[in-house]
């Protein structure tokens, strides 16, 4: 089996390409244009692993290069597609970038499934998708509210353009995983998020401030109707995420699937506040971290976890590591790449 996986330097899409080397005999191909990750983690998956991945380094948005990719490689079965930009305040300060990168790099991809046969999807989505909702636990029947940032809006875009490609493709069988909130770093300590600039996501930001690279942790607001006022997420291990993906790919080639396109969400189905995240990586790194709490960020939702019980029962997918886990694993990450 050959398989593409998209943005493959990234933050999951690496730990992903570690999860099927470690637990499948596929080959990988990569494409990653390097906009937001560097040439670097193909260096350190090689010595996690002791294996070469082949990364196209092509925009995804342009539609030549692109086809170049599957005209070199007609062998490809799989697809597991990471690469977007992921900032929601860099999509509320730039819009349209968002908006091109992220939908465009997907028309393309589907127009290379189409015209190559290709009959094996999975699309990386996200809890964004629905919004500020009252109800929680949400599961995947759970209705989608307003996007509250453009980039929330351009994964309800995806899954919208993938689900009218495979009312027209029926031979093509599609999965968007909905996945809350990646954490943490390998088990290695090798590899993990790298942040280019400043960090948007909560760990790094917290591990950052705490090693010394950024003078202090901003909580953004404490008046929500939380139990203490911070916004409530889904923290997942970011291992936990790639096991998934090989877990729904594994699915698709079976034909385990029968639905030609399917949402899957991905969560612990525990809601943990900022505060408490905060309080769960002093515990487990001994460091006691310089926060502050300031006013509330625009394009964040109050609270939002997951119902997995589908990612059960079709994938047999259980997630394996508990929250002091991913702050342990993450720092030790911070602490190695010093």
């Amino acid at each position: 089996m050959k398989i593409l996986i998209t943005g493959g330097a990234g933050y999951i899409g690496s730990h992903t390409i570690l999860e099927v080397l470690e637990r499948t005999n596929w080959e990988i191909i990569s494409a990653d244009s390097y906009l937001r990750s560097t040439p670097a983690t193909f260096e350190r998956i090689k010595n996690i692993s002791g294996k070469q991945i082949k990364n196209y380094t092509v925009d995804l948005c342009h539609r030549e290069k692109t086809r170049r990719i599957f005209s070199e490689n007609p062998d490809i079965q799989g697809i597991i597609h990471f690469a977007a930009l992921k900032s929601v305040p860099e999509s509320v300060a730039n819009p349209e970038l968002y908006f091109h990168n992220n939908n465009e790099s997907l028309k393309n991809i589907l127009t290379c499934i189409k015209e190559f046969g290709i009959k094996n999807f999975i699309f990386s989505s996200s809890c964004s998708v629905y919004g500020n909702i009252d109800k929680l636990p949400v599961n995947e029947e759970t209705p989608l509210q307003a996007a509250q940032s453009p980039y929330a809006q351009t994964k309800k875009d995806g899954e919208k353009i993938l689900s009218e490609f495979s009312k027209n493709n029926s031979d093509v069988h599609s999965i968007a995983l909905r996945y809350f909130n990646p954490v943490g770093a390998h088990l290695s300590a090798l590899i993990g998020e790298i942040p280019i600039g400043k960090p948007d996501n909560i760990v790094p930001s917290i591990t950052q401030t705490a090693i010394g690279k950024l003078k202090q942790f901003n909580v953004f607001g404490n008046d929500y109707n939380t139990r203490d006022g911070s916004c409530v997420r889904d923290y997942i291990h970011v291992s936990d995420i790639a096991n998934a993906h090989v877990l729904a790919l594994r699915s698709l080639f079976e034909g385990k699937i029968k639905n030609n396109f399917e949402i899957i969400n991905l969560g612990t189905g525990k809601g943990v506040t900022v505060l408490e995240a905060i309080k769960a990586f002093e515990k487990a790194s001994g460091k006691k971290l310089n926060y502050l709490i300031g006013p509330r960020r625009d394009g964040d939702v109050e609270a939002v976890y997951s119902d997995s019980s589908k990612a059960k029962k079709m994938l047999g997918w259980v997630p394996r590591h508990t929250l002091k886990e991913m702050m342990e694993s993450a720092w030790k990450w911070e602490l190695n790449r010093r």
